[in-house]
């Protein structure tokens, strides 16, 4: 669906955390779906099946939405070139489908602003600064105000959350070596227990996730949504982990 929307361009911005999105709102409100046989990148020998439904063009839609504001907020903090042309590149795309989405765009560019004052002041509370990218998958989790509405928020507001605390964890050695603001410097990474407690941190996060995720009524992919849930997001921190170790 993001090539079908955006082109090449789009198809890049592909998330393990929008794709987990697309998954649970099609089990959740089961839409009529559009099955093709189609050959992609990955198995251009053999054709795939591909389903589509109006739940996977509004989470295409976000995908590319937050990858411009990141590519944004990367210019504007770290003058990364290549950033600003691809994000110019994907507003090009955006910015006739971004008149349906007025209040998604407003709620992410608010927070992606508030989280780069807060790093600008090397703000040390971390619920502060994770909280902002929490907000910004709240949104982007509720695709219309229902009666789970309230989950969804909740369960894009803890994922969030974890990924940002995750890539700060990930982060850490090579933010201290260029001088990057990293929330753990100078306040827990100095302590023998460092990683025990960035565990614990993860931990809740991903528990709170799951509480919310398991009060919707899911059952198409409910197996493999829960293995990404309580399985597919350790990933990242096992490859941290053992990589700490061995340094």
């Amino acid at each position: 669906m993001l090539k079908k929307r955006f082109g090449l361009s789009g198809q890049l911005t592909l998330s393990y955390d929008m794709t987990f999105l697309v998954m649970m709102l099609t089990s959740l409100y089961e839409p009529v779906d559009n099955r093709e046989m189609k050959r992609c990148i990955a198995h251009p020998m053999k054709k795939q099946c591909c389903i589509s439904n109006e739940y996977t063009e509004y989470v295409a839609d976000m995908t590319v939405l937050l990858s411009y504001y990141k590519c944004q907020d990367d210019w504007v903090d770290e003058k990364k070139l290549w950033k600003k042309v691809y994000g110019d590149i994907l507003h090009s795309k955006t910015k006739k489908r971004q008149e349906f989405y007025k209040e998604k765009e407003q709620v992410v560019a608010n927070n992606l602003k508030l989280l780069s004052e807060a790093e600008k002041r090397k703000e040390d509370d971390l619920d502060v600064v994770a909280g902002y990218f929490g907000n910004i998958l709240a949104e982007l989790f509720v695709v219309k105000e229902d009666e789970w509405s309230d989950n969804l928020r909740k369960v894009g507001f803890y994922l969030g959350k974890y990924i940002y605390i995750m890539d700060a964890y990930d982060d850490l050695e090579k933010d201290i070596k260029k001088g990057n603001y990293n929330p753990f410097i100078d306040k827990m990474c100095n302590t023998d227990s460092f990683d025990y407690l960035v565990k614990e941190i993860l931990t809740i996060m991903a528990a709170e996730c799951a509480k919310e995720f398991e009060k919707l009524p899911l059952i198409e992919n409910i197996d493999i949504l829960r293995n990404i849930l309580y399985s597919g997001i350790w990933t990242k921190y096992e490859i941290v982990q053992a990589k700490r170790s061995k340094g």
